[in-house]
């Protein structure tokens, strides 16, 4: 399974507005980015440059290197391989599906577009090594 850098960081640059119950036009104008841009950033539609993200976070005060921390942690919590006991099951995380059910992640990802991969809420502190299960 592949996360693209443009969604993950239009995840997270989602989830940071709508937790501060800000609206795509506040923080467009506050970017002075378009309103059409800014949600096809969001929606991970446009790689956006740095110059645009680091508008866009200082607009939602939000430092980049920390989107790009959380972002960074995200995606390597998806695509780790997963170590394994000797009789093959994974010890880091479950399988269900045909999904993968990283077993944490940074922060709290129940409302990005990661979730639907998810099956319980994460809880993990940025200052842990993620972990996950990769199916094949």
């Amino acid at each position: 399974m592949t996360v693209l850098l443009r969604e993950a960081i239009g995840d997270r640059l989602r989830h940071a507005r709508t937790n501060q119950r800000r609206t795509l036009r506040e923080v467009s104008r506050t970017a002075r980015v378009s309103l059409g841009y800014l949600s096809e950033v969001e929606r991970g539609r446009k790689e956006a440059s740095s110059e645009l993200l680091a508008a866009i976070c200082e607009a939602l005060e939000l430092p980049l290197s920390e989107l790009l921390h959380h972002v960074a942690s995200d995606i390597g919590a998806v695509s780790q391989t997963p170590d394994t006991v000797p009789d093959g099951r994974s010890e880091r995380g479950k399988l269900e599906g045909g999904r993968v059910l990283p077993t944490t992640l940074s922060d709290d990802l129940s409302d990005l577009r990661l979730q639907p991969m998810l099956s319980h809420r994460l809880t993990s502190k940025i200052g842990k090594t993620p972990k996950a299960v990769v199916a094949a």
